[in-house]
Protein backbone atom coordinates (compact mmCIF):
# COMPACT_ATOMS: atom_id res chain seq x y z
CA UNK A 1 0.00 0.00 0.00
CA UNK A 2 3.09 2.38 0.58
CA UNK A 3 4.08 1.70 -2.91
CA UNK A 4 1.04 2.87 -4.04
CA UNK A 5 0.62 5.99 -2.32
CA UNK A 6 4.24 6.62 -3.28
CA UNK A 7 3.10 6.10 -6.93
CA UNK A 8 -0.18 8.44 -6.25
CA UNK A 9 2.20 11.14 -4.88
CA UNK A 10 4.62 11.07 -7.96
CA UNK A 11 2.53 13.70 -9.75
CA UNK A 12 -1.24 14.62 -10.84
CA UNK A 13 -1.34 12.44 -13.76
CA UNK A 14 -0.26 9.33 -11.79
CA UNK A 15 -2.35 9.57 -9.05
CA UNK A 16 -5.56 10.54 -11.42
CA UNK A 17 -5.06 7.23 -13.19
CA UNK A 18 -5.48 5.43 -9.78
CA UNK A 19 -8.05 7.38 -9.32
CA UNK A 20 -9.67 6.80 -12.99
CA UNK A 21 -8.68 3.08 -12.97
CA UNK A 22 -10.07 2.49 -9.23
CA UNK A 23 -13.30 3.91 -10.18
CA UNK A 24 -13.80 1.56 -12.74
CA UNK A 25 -12.67 -1.84 -10.93
CA UNK A 26 -15.41 -0.69 -8.42
CA UNK A 27 -18.30 -1.31 -10.87
CA UNK A 28 -17.13 -5.13 -10.42
CA UNK A 29 -15.39 -4.89 -6.50
CA UNK A 30 -17.28 -1.55 -4.49
CA UNK A 31 -14.07 -2.02 -2.57
CA UNK A 32 -11.82 -0.23 -5.14
CA UNK A 33 -14.16 2.93 -4.47
CA UNK A 34 -12.36 3.92 -1.45
CA UNK A 35 -8.71 3.17 -2.91
CA UNK A 36 -10.14 5.78 -6.09
CA UNK A 37 -11.34 8.40 -3.67
CA UNK A 38 -8.31 7.94 -1.14
CA UNK A 39 -6.10 8.91 -4.06
CA UNK A 40 -7.87 11.89 -4.47
CA UNK A 41 -7.69 12.89 -0.74
CA UNK A 42 -3.79 12.13 -0.43
CA UNK A 43 -2.79 14.23 -2.92
CA UNK A 44 -5.52 17.22 -1.15
CA UNK A 45 -4.11 16.34 1.98
CA UNK A 46 -0.26 16.57 1.06
CA UNK A 47 -0.63 19.62 -2.10
CA UNK A 48 -4.17 21.52 -0.75
CA UNK A 49 -6.91 22.03 -2.55
CA UNK A 50 -5.85 23.08 -6.20
CA UNK A 51 -3.78 19.57 -6.63
CA UNK A 52 -6.38 17.80 -5.75
CA UNK A 53 -8.74 18.99 -7.68
CA UNK A 54 -6.53 18.73 -10.65
CA UNK A 55 -6.63 15.26 -9.98
CA UNK A 56 -10.55 14.80 -9.61
CA UNK A 57 -10.79 16.65 -13.17
CA UNK A 58 -8.32 14.21 -14.85
CA UNK A 59 -9.64 11.38 -13.17
CA UNK A 60 -13.43 12.28 -14.31
CA UNK A 61 -12.07 12.80 -17.84
CA UNK A 62 -10.08 9.46 -17.95
CA UNK A 63 -13.12 7.63 -16.16
CA UNK A 64 -15.77 9.67 -18.41
CA UNK A 65 -13.93 8.38 -21.68
CA UNK A 66 -14.28 4.67 -20.67
CA UNK A 67 -17.75 4.90 -19.36
CA UNK A 68 -18.53 6.71 -22.98
CA UNK A 69 -16.73 3.58 -25.18
CA UNK A 70 -17.94 0.92 -23.17
CA UNK A 71 -21.58 1.84 -21.64
CA UNK A 72 -22.81 4.56 -24.57
CA UNK A 73 -22.85 7.35 -22.09
CA UNK A 74 -19.56 9.28 -20.19
CA UNK A 75 -22.50 10.75 -17.79
CA UNK A 76 -22.42 8.17 -14.90
CA UNK A 77 -19.02 9.01 -13.89
CA UNK A 78 -20.95 12.22 -12.83
CA UNK A 79 -22.04 9.92 -10.14
CA UNK A 80 -18.69 8.94 -8.59
CA UNK A 81 -17.70 12.57 -8.89
CA UNK A 82 -20.80 14.52 -6.74
CA UNK A 83 -20.72 11.64 -4.90
CA UNK A 84 -17.19 10.77 -3.87
CA UNK A 85 -14.71 12.60 -5.13
CA UNK A 86 -15.80 16.02 -4.29
CA UNK A 87 -16.94 15.07 -0.70
CA UNK A 88 -13.54 13.55 0.11
CA UNK A 89 -11.51 16.54 -1.60
CA UNK A 90 -13.71 19.20 0.88
CA UNK A 91 -13.15 16.45 3.60
CA UNK A 92 -9.19 16.35 3.24
CA UNK A 93 -9.30 20.36 3.21
CA UNK A 94 -11.39 20.24 6.76
CA UNK A 95 -8.88 17.68 7.85
CA UNK A 96 -6.03 19.42 6.00
CA UNK A 97 -6.47 22.60 8.32
CA UNK A 98 -8.05 21.63 11.45
CA UNK A 99 -6.06 18.48 12.05
CA UNK A 100 -8.69 16.83 13.45
CA UNK A 101 -10.08 13.22 12.42
CA UNK A 102 -13.08 13.91 14.57
CA UNK A 103 -14.09 17.26 13.23
CA UNK A 104 -13.49 15.65 9.62
CA UNK A 105 -16.36 13.01 10.51
CA UNK A 106 -18.58 15.28 12.06
CA UNK A 107 -18.21 17.37 9.00
CA UNK A 108 -18.91 13.96 6.81
CA UNK A 109 -21.83 13.30 8.86
CA UNK A 110 -24.13 16.57 9.16
CA UNK A 111 -23.19 17.14 5.21
CA UNK A 112 -24.68 13.50 4.48
CA UNK A 113 -27.84 14.57 7.34
CA UNK A 114 -28.48 17.79 4.96
CA UNK A 115 -28.61 15.88 2.39
CA UNK A 116 -31.32 13.52 3.63
CA UNK A 117 -33.31 16.75 5.10
CA UNK A 118 -33.58 17.91 1.10
CA UNK A 119 -34.18 14.27 -0.07
CA UNK A 120 -36.45 14.00 2.36
CA UNK A 121 -38.24 17.54 1.74
CA UNK A 122 -37.78 17.56 -2.12
CA UNK A 123 -39.14 13.55 -2.71
CA UNK A 124 -41.34 13.21 0.17
CA UNK A 125 -41.31 9.44 0.13
CA UNK A 126 -37.97 8.26 -1.26
CA UNK A 127 -39.11 4.99 -0.14
CA UNK A 128 -41.17 4.90 -3.23
CA UNK A 129 -38.20 4.97 -5.06
CA UNK A 130 -36.43 2.02 -3.94
CA UNK A 131 -39.28 0.05 -4.15
CA UNK A 132 -39.38 0.28 -7.97
CA UNK A 133 -35.95 -0.07 -8.14
CA UNK A 134 -36.39 -3.39 -5.73
CA UNK A 135 -39.04 -4.46 -7.88
CA UNK A 136 -36.44 -5.86 -10.48
CA UNK A 137 -34.98 -7.95 -7.56
CA UNK A 138 -37.99 -9.13 -6.14
CA UNK A 139 -39.44 -10.38 -9.83
CA UNK A 140 -35.99 -12.37 -10.46
CA UNK A 141 -36.89 -13.70 -6.83
CA UNK A 142 -40.26 -14.71 -7.75
CA UNK A 143 -39.02 -16.45 -11.06
CA UNK A 144 -37.04 -19.02 -8.99
CA UNK A 145 -40.16 -19.44 -6.10
CA UNK A 146 -43.03 -17.95 -7.83
CA UNK A 147 -44.72 -19.31 -4.70
CA UNK A 148 -43.60 -16.81 -2.39
CA UNK A 149 -45.71 -13.86 -4.18
CA UNK A 150 -47.12 -12.17 -0.60
CA UNK A 151 -44.06 -12.95 1.58
CA UNK A 152 -41.50 -11.72 -1.13
CA UNK A 153 -43.85 -8.55 -1.16
CA UNK A 154 -43.86 -7.44 2.12
CA UNK A 155 -40.30 -8.52 2.43
CA UNK A 156 -39.08 -6.22 -0.29
CA UNK A 157 -41.47 -3.36 0.75
CA UNK A 158 -40.17 -3.67 4.47
CA UNK A 159 -36.29 -3.30 2.78
CA UNK A 160 -37.37 -0.44 0.59
CA UNK A 161 -38.03 1.77 3.69
CA UNK A 162 -34.89 1.13 5.19
CA UNK A 163 -32.76 1.67 2.03
CA UNK A 164 -32.62 5.73 2.46
CA UNK A 165 -31.16 5.20 5.60
CA UNK A 166 -28.84 1.85 4.72
CA UNK A 167 -27.38 4.05 1.95
CA UNK A 168 -26.80 7.55 3.89
CA UNK A 169 -24.73 5.42 6.97
CA UNK A 170 -23.07 3.34 3.92
CA UNK A 171 -22.05 6.42 2.54
CA UNK A 172 -20.62 7.99 5.59
CA UNK A 173 -18.93 5.17 6.00
CA UNK A 174 -17.15 4.85 2.44
CA UNK A 175 -16.12 8.35 2.10
CA UNK A 176 -14.88 8.52 6.03
CA UNK A 177 -12.78 5.21 5.20
CA UNK A 178 -11.39 6.47 2.23
CA UNK A 179 -10.47 9.53 4.14
CA UNK A 180 -8.94 7.42 6.92
CA UNK A 181 -6.77 5.40 3.92
CA UNK A 182 -5.82 8.54 2.30
CA UNK A 183 -4.42 10.33 6.14
CA UNK A 184 -2.69 6.56 6.81
CA UNK A 185 -1.49 6.96 3.44
CA UNK A 186 0.16 10.08 4.03
CA UNK A 187 1.45 9.21 7.52
CA UNK A 188 2.98 6.11 5.87
CA UNK A 189 4.93 8.54 3.61
CA UNK A 190 5.62 11.65 5.29
CA UNK A 191 4.82 10.58 9.47
CA UNK A 192 4.95 7.01 10.71
CA UNK A 193 2.63 6.04 13.38
CA UNK A 194 0.73 9.79 13.12
CA UNK A 195 -2.24 8.01 11.90
CA UNK A 196 -2.53 5.83 15.03
CA UNK A 197 -2.06 8.82 17.27
CA UNK A 198 -4.55 10.40 15.76
CA UNK A 199 -7.10 8.04 15.55
CA UNK A 200 -6.70 6.77 19.00
CA UNK A 201 -7.28 10.68 20.00
CA UNK A 202 -10.48 10.88 18.24
CA UNK A 203 -12.88 12.70 20.27
CA UNK A 204 -15.95 13.92 18.73
CA UNK A 205 -17.44 17.24 20.70
CA UNK A 206 -19.97 17.11 23.24
CA UNK A 207 -22.66 18.96 20.25
CA UNK A 208 -22.36 16.13 18.00
CA UNK A 209 -22.51 13.31 20.44
CA UNK A 210 -26.37 14.96 21.65
CA UNK A 211 -27.54 15.87 18.75
CA UNK A 212 -26.88 11.74 18.43
CA UNK A 213 -28.37 11.15 21.10
CA UNK A 214 -31.50 13.06 20.98
CA UNK A 215 -31.86 11.82 16.87
CA UNK A 216 -31.48 8.39 18.57
CA UNK A 217 -34.06 9.13 21.21
CA UNK A 218 -36.40 10.43 18.71
CA UNK A 219 -35.89 7.29 16.49
CA UNK A 220 -37.07 5.12 19.45
CA UNK A 221 -39.81 6.87 20.51
CA UNK A 222 -41.18 6.96 16.77
CA UNK A 223 -39.73 3.57 16.35
CA UNK A 224 -39.44 2.58 12.61
CA UNK A 225 -37.93 3.85 9.34
CA UNK A 226 -37.99 7.49 8.51
CA UNK A 227 -36.23 10.87 8.80
CA UNK A 228 -35.38 10.20 12.48
CA UNK A 229 -33.69 7.03 11.55
CA UNK A 230 -31.99 8.06 8.79
CA UNK A 231 -30.17 10.61 10.56
CA UNK A 232 -29.60 8.29 13.42
CA UNK A 233 -28.00 5.88 11.49
CA UNK A 234 -25.42 8.69 10.07
CA UNK A 235 -25.04 9.91 13.12
CA UNK A 236 -23.92 6.10 14.68
CA UNK A 237 -21.05 6.17 11.99
CA UNK A 238 -19.15 9.01 14.41
CA UNK A 239 -19.98 7.55 17.29
CA UNK A 240 -18.94 3.78 16.05
CA UNK A 241 -15.69 4.91 15.46
CA UNK A 242 -15.21 6.77 18.64
CA UNK A 243 -15.96 3.72 20.42
CA UNK A 244 -13.31 2.03 18.40
CA UNK A 245 -10.67 4.57 19.38
CA UNK A 246 -11.25 3.89 22.81
CA UNK A 247 -10.59 -0.32 22.16
CA UNK A 248 -7.29 0.80 20.57
CA UNK A 249 -6.53 2.92 22.64
CA UNK A 250 -7.03 0.92 26.11
CA UNK A 251 -5.26 -2.11 24.06
CA UNK A 252 -2.48 0.50 23.78
CA UNK A 253 -2.46 1.61 27.37
CA UNK A 254 -2.99 -2.22 28.70
CA UNK A 255 -0.36 -3.62 26.32
CA UNK A 256 -2.38 -6.33 25.24
CA UNK A 257 -2.05 -7.98 21.86
CA UNK A 258 -3.69 -8.27 18.59
CA UNK A 259 -5.87 -11.42 18.29
CA UNK A 260 -9.04 -9.92 20.76
CA UNK A 261 -8.50 -6.73 18.19
CA UNK A 262 -8.75 -8.78 15.14
CA UNK A 263 -11.50 -10.75 16.68
CA UNK A 264 -13.35 -7.51 17.54
CA UNK A 265 -14.18 -6.51 13.13
CA UNK A 266 -14.64 -9.62 12.34
CA UNK A 267 -17.74 -9.79 14.79
CA UNK A 268 -18.35 -6.16 13.58
CA UNK A 269 -18.83 -7.17 10.24
CA UNK A 270 -20.79 -10.15 10.91
CA UNK A 271 -22.95 -8.82 14.21
CA UNK A 272 -24.67 -5.55 13.95
CA UNK A 273 -25.35 -5.81 17.82
CA UNK A 274 -21.44 -5.62 17.95
CA UNK A 275 -21.55 -2.67 16.38
CA UNK A 276 -24.35 -1.16 18.50
CA UNK A 277 -21.97 -1.69 21.48
CA UNK A 278 -19.37 -0.55 20.30
CA UNK A 279 -21.42 3.17 19.21
CA UNK A 280 -22.46 2.99 23.14
CA UNK A 281 -19.43 2.92 24.49
CA UNK A 282 -18.29 5.65 22.07
CA UNK A 283 -20.98 7.42 22.80
CA UNK A 284 -20.55 7.13 26.74
CA UNK A 285 -16.92 7.97 26.16
CA UNK A 286 -17.94 11.64 25.29
CA UNK A 287 -18.99 12.30 29.23
CA UNK A 288 -16.80 9.87 30.99
CA UNK A 289 -13.18 9.97 29.22
CA UNK A 290 -13.18 6.70 29.32
CA UNK A 291 -9.38 6.52 28.05
CA UNK A 292 -8.37 9.37 30.27
CA UNK A 293 -9.46 7.10 33.36
CA UNK A 294 -7.87 3.91 32.05
CA UNK A 295 -4.62 6.00 31.77
CA UNK A 296 -4.50 6.18 35.72
CA UNK A 297 -4.76 2.81 36.17
CA UNK A 298 -2.22 0.43 36.84
CA UNK A 299 -0.39 -1.01 33.33
CA UNK A 300 0.22 -4.77 32.70
CA UNK A 301 3.04 -3.79 30.91
CA UNK A 302 6.06 -4.86 32.37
Amino acid sequence: MKSLASFIMRGPSQAALVAATSALLSVMIPVFGVVAAAAVGLVTLRNGARGGALVALFATLGAGLFYGLVFGTPLLVLGVLLLFWVPIWGLALVLRYSRSLALTVESASLLVMLGLVVVYAVVGDPAAFWARLLELMREAALAAQPDGAAASAALFGELARWMTGAFAMALTFQVVLALFLARWWQAQLYNPGGFGEGFRAYRLHRAFALLALLLIAGWALVRGPGLLADLALVAGVGLLLQGLAVVHQLRVQRGSGTGWLVLLYVLLVLLPQVAVVVAALGLLDVWVDIRARAARLPSRRR
